[in-house]
């Protein structure tokens, strides 16, 4: 199987040279998203509650666009700027993947732009006709 790749609806600026999300033989991965305004490339200034929500939200309308949903979410590997804001990043992730939580890497790294958060995604897509658990979608 050859990759495909998978663009944000929503985006209308090119941050980088990498695509948001590559589908290839069943698994979606999804490229480190932060939180930008999608028009203009820029960073939306915020809490680190506010960012995580958005750079999950980004993350969310990836999936979609690929068929998958949050609980299809396998792995997530997490950068903050300060690790001193794990829990406050963390009740916000939390309300996002309120059941089986995927595995997770969280690490304090240098984020581009002075973003307080950057999150990327390994996902199992769907096969059609199944449901995911805690899903209401069926294909």
């Amino acid at each position: 199987m050859s990759k495909v790749e998978v663009k944000h609806p929503e985006k209308e600026v090119s941050t980088g040279a990498y695509s948001a999300g590559v589908l290839i033989d069943g698994w979606l991965y999804v490229s480190g998203q932060g939180p930008l305004d999608l028009k203009t490339g820029n960073v939306v200034e915020g809490s680190v509650e506010d960012q995580t929500r958005l750079t999950l939200s980004h993350i969310g309308k990836i999936l979609e666009a690929a068929g998958c949903a949050f609980d299809d979410v396998v792995k997530c590997t997490c950068h903050l700027s300060d690790i001193r804001d794990f829990e406050r990043f963390n009740a916000v992730y939390a309300q996002f993947f309120p059941g089986v939580r995927p595995a997770r890497t969280t690490v304090q790294s240098v984020l581009w732009g002075g973003i307080t958060v950057q999150i990327d995604a390994v996902t199992r897509v769907p096969q059609k006709g199944a449901v995911s658990q805690g899903s209401r979608r069926s294909e």
